[in-house]
């Protein structure tokens, strides 16, 4: 949406430390999810991580409620911003990053909260961590507004309820896969 940026956060537990052998497939996929994205249309760009080479971190990395009681000091979460809900789904639901979620079963455990939230935000601001973790944890409580929704119940940055081009979304998708069929490769050898 012209003047605005779309930003997404997703949080979710391991089922074991990141480290551990039982979530290797994750590890290993993460990178090349990077560069999926990094390559995708409409990408804008990552909060990265304290402490980890890359992009520098937005803000203070914090967590939703949902953490608590679990045993972990860590979790897997990403926060990014793009150019629109059809670039987004294309990446999400497409390539490089599908084939990740099709086997996100064996690396995260099942969730009882969402697992991502969207947002817009104006164009040129930049979302923080503590903003991800909150309208997650504000999704959870209220369900889709304006101010925390989903792909199934999206909103415009004036808080009007839109409908996601899926022919639009197809599109990309298609524009998308020349630029990450070598990540794609790759990821389909990996172990799952």
């Amino acid at each position: 949406m012209r003047g605005h940026h779309l930003a997404i956060y997703n949080f979710g537990l391991h089922v074991d430390d990141y480290e551990s052998p039982r979530v290797e497939g994750f590890r290993l996929r993460e990178p090349l999810n990077f560069e999926a994205a990094n390559r995708a249309e409409g990408f804008v760009g990552r909060s990265g991580y304290d402490g980890e080479p890359g992009p520098e971190s937005w803000g203070e990395k914090v967590y939703p409620r949902f953490i608590a009681g679990s045993s972990f000091v860590d979790a897997p979460s990403s926060l990014s911003l793009w150019s629109g809900l059809e670039t987004l789904m294309a990446f999400t639901y497409d390539g490089v990053h599908a084939d990740a979620l099709k086997h996100a079963r064996n690396w995260n455990q099942r969730q009882a909260w969402p697992a991502l939230v969207l947002w817009w935000v104006t164009e040129g601001d930049r979302p923080l961590w503590a903003d991800g973790a909150e309208r997650l944890e504000h999704l959870a409580d209220h369900g889709p507004t304006p101010r925390a929704f989903t792909f199934k119940m999206p909103f415009c940055p004036d808080g009007n309820a839109i409908v996601i081009d899926r022919e639009s979304v197809k599109a990309i998708a298609a524009r998308n896969m020349p630029g990450q069929e070598d990540l794609l490769a790759v990821a389909k050898m990996l172990k799952n």
